[in-house]
């Protein structure tokens, strides 16, 4: 298995978080400040290329209900707009797969209160570690249904 990157994608930062070759740990790499969709896209896939990536997983902000927010939809098209850049780049074999990602948010918050970094700190933190939530859980599912035989 090749690596995979998690997104945590907000109107002003992108969370951006990587797995290992194996698909066992996550770590983050950096938080995106957000500038143009282009040079956003063309961020995110450069850094799918340095780290071999086969695939790029983004967190979808869905309501508590399950139902597409304002936010969902901006979630949706900026995925929509990194397909259509990585295929125009040759890179069709990178696929990206949206990902529920209720709680993400709440549970790296908790997370960051746990390690006293201040709260004028934690912004950037917060979105490395949203990132490195939804990776994660989308990695435990995933290793759930492939290593579970089907009756």
């Amino acid at each position: 298995m090749k690596r995979v990157l998690g997104l945590d994608i907000g109107d002003r930062r992108i969370g951006v978080a990587v797995s290992d070759a194996l698909g066992i740990t996550v770590r983050g790499l950096f938080t995106l400040e957000r500038s143009n969709i282009k040079s956003d896209t063309q961020k995110i896939i450069d850094t799918a290329r340095e780290n071999e990536c086969s695939a790029i997983v983004i967190g979808l902000p869905l309501n508590l209900s399950g139902q597409d927010s304002v936010q969902t939809e901006k979630v949706r098209e900026f995925a929509q707009k990194l397909e259509n850049k990585l295929r125009s780049n040759a890179m069709s074999d990178i696929k990206v797969e949206l990902y529920d990602e209720r709680f993400s948010t709440v549970i790296a918050e908790r997370l960051m209160d746990e390690t006293g970094l201040k709260k004028s700190k934690r912004k950037e933190a917060t979105d490395q570690q949203a990132a490195m939530v939804i990776l994660d859980d989308w990695l435990r599912i995933n290793i759930i249904n492939t290593t579970i035989p089907k009756t």
